[in-house]
């Protein structure tokens, strides 16, 4: 083998690493920083010379020096989301020289992914039941919910603010375990290992960001929803409009009971019965789930029937039927072909980075370095951007599709121009933007009636705009009755389709509704 004169952008010249020094501390992250860097600049590739100094000088090494070389250099590319991809040894004047190449795994590694929603009034319990879910440790302390929400007002009041996302994941069905749900390293390293992931989300459970919850709802492409609903509290308004919204878009739901261990068993018998009496009322079959053989009689009708599951993050009761209950659990129905189309829902200005938007892939798929348009901007517009790099959970990956919650690095837009509700879409959808559409409304419940000039806010997916009704078919409609609406947005334009599910809310007014036309 002719050894390069120098270093280079494409490759590295190592002499040796030894496990117990390279991977610690600053010095792990040095050589994960710079594998990064070379498949970043070379198209997922990366190649490395072992066995010479610096200058491409043979130093001499022996096959066990070369063999921990190589281990220590796969555990740094399992945190790049790389793998070794070809491994050749030769022998200059007697001296083993190694030439190994990696390359970037992309998401054809066919990881499986399901979205799930988790819903419920807040101090229910449901930032404690994910982290104990995802770190399968026994919340002794009470502090599990620090896994979750990690904003400074929200650890303050002891309460989530806004939408938080994590995972669980499976490799050949058994969990993945988190040490610490928070460290980004660990997150890619356990991605990396995975063939199943379960993202979950976190939603709000208080009343006064009731829009946040609705968001988290409908705007995440969800598979199936989990109803929190703590023992000692039992049902509450907030629990039946959580319910109703998963119900609107068919979300199949697991109902949780927390804080199991708080309560007599007389108390928690009380409220399984409130839950069952709740899901017979809306057309449910409720099924209260004793252990995992139960949910071979369920699974496959989960369209009709509630699974409920009696939980405690402390005795970690139930736990076990969760953890089983979703590695059996199977993404529904997407739209993995036709043109790739993202809602935004959150966005950054990442240092180095730039504009950085978040959202769930709705339809089709995206591969880094792909040119998009993103918009409607404020004049309706759509501005062609290029997706310069593509990460789920802080997991760099070459493509991404249906169902993949993401983080989308985009080139060629001021990120100040971009705002949630917004689209990140495949140039071959043209999409147009819309100032109106007609629905078909159902008003759940409304105080007196509603006619012409009515302004609710409405929820399309990440959408969350104030829009003026017109009236079709009735002069007015109160709680419980249908009619056909025109919508008219009333400060921007969207992006939607015929089909898409909508949710109007005002003050003590809701409604659900489908749209049936789309005018620009």
């Amino acid at each position: 083998m002719k050894i390069p004169k120098k270093e280079n952008k494409l490759i590295e010249f190592k002499s040796k690493l030894n496990r117990e020094y390279h991977l610690k501390g600053d010095r792990k992250e040095h050589l994960v920083t710079q594998l990064n860097y070379l498949l970043e600049n070379n198209g997922g590739y990366a190649v490395y010379i072992v066995g010479v100094d610096d200058n491409g000088k043979p130093i001499g090494i022996n096959e066990y020096e070369f063999e921990e070389t190589l281990q220590v250099l796969k555990e740094v590319a399992s945190y790049c989301g790389a793998e070794v991809y070809k491994v050749e040894k030769f022998f200059d004047n007697g001296s083993l020289i190694g030439r190994i190449v990696f390359r970037k795994l992309s998401s054809g590694k066919e990881i499986q992914s399901i979205n799930v929603g988790i819903a419920g009034h807040v101090h229910h319990g449901k930032s404690t039941l994910i982290a104990t879910l995802i770190t399968g440790k026994e919340d002794k302390n009470g502090k599990n919910w620090l896994y979750l929400n990690v904003l400074p007002h929200e650890i303050k009041r002891r309460l989530t603010a806004d939408l938080h996302y994590t995972l669980l994941a499976y490799k050949n069905g058994k969990p993945l375990f988190f040490n610490n749900p928070l460290d980004k390293k660990e997150k890619r390293k356990i991605i990396s290992e995975s063939d199943k992931i379960v993202n979950f989300v976190d939603n709000v459970g208080h009343d006064a960001w009731i829009y946040s919850s609705i968001r988290g709802l409908i705007g995440q492409n969800l598979d199936y929803g989990i109803l929190v609903v703590s023992a000692i509290d039992g049902i509450t308004n907030i629990t039946k409009e959580h319910l109703g919204i998963m119900l609107s878009i068919n979300l199949p739901i697991v109902v949780c009971l927390t804080k199991t261990d708080l309560c007599k068993e007389e108390k928690i018998n009380q409220v399984v019965e409130e839950i069952s009496s709740l899901l017979k009322n809306i057309g449910r079959i409720p099924f209260l789930v004793k252990d995992t053989n139960d949910l071979g009689v369920i699974l496959d009708k989960l369209e009709v029937v509630v699974p409920i599951i009696k939980t405690s993050a402390v005795t970690k009761e139930g736990y076990d039927i969760l953890v089983d209950l979703f590695s059996k659990l199977r993404e529904r129905k997407r739209e993995v072909d036709g043109p790739f189309l993202l809602y935004i829902d959150k966005i950054y200005d990442i240092e180095g980075v730039g504009c950085v938007v978040s959202g769930n892939v709705l339809k089709g798929k995206i591969k880094e370095g792909e040119t998009l348009l993103i918009g409607p901007l404020k004049d309706g517009s759509f501005e062609e951007v290029k997706a310069s790099s593509i990460e789920i959970h802080n997991y760099r990956v070459n493509e991404a599709s249906a169902g993949n919650i993401v983080g989308i690095a985009v080139k060629g837009v001021n990120t100040k121009d971009i705002k949630r509700g917004m689209i990140l879409c495949d140039k071959s959808l043209n999409p147009k933007p819309i100032k109106k559409f007609l629905a078909e409304i159902l008003v759940l419940t409304h105080p007196t009636k509603i006619s012409d000039g009515y302004e609710p806010v409405v929820h399309i997916h990440t959408i969350e705009e104030s829009a003026k009704i017109k009236l079709i078919d009735k002069d007015f409609v109160k709680s419980g009755e249908q009619c056909k609406a025109l919508f008219t947005f009333k400060y921007n334009s969207h992006y939607i389709s015929v089909g898409d599910k909508l949710i109007f809310r005002e003050g003590k007014t809701k409604g659900i509704g489908t749209v049936l036309e789309c005018y620009s």
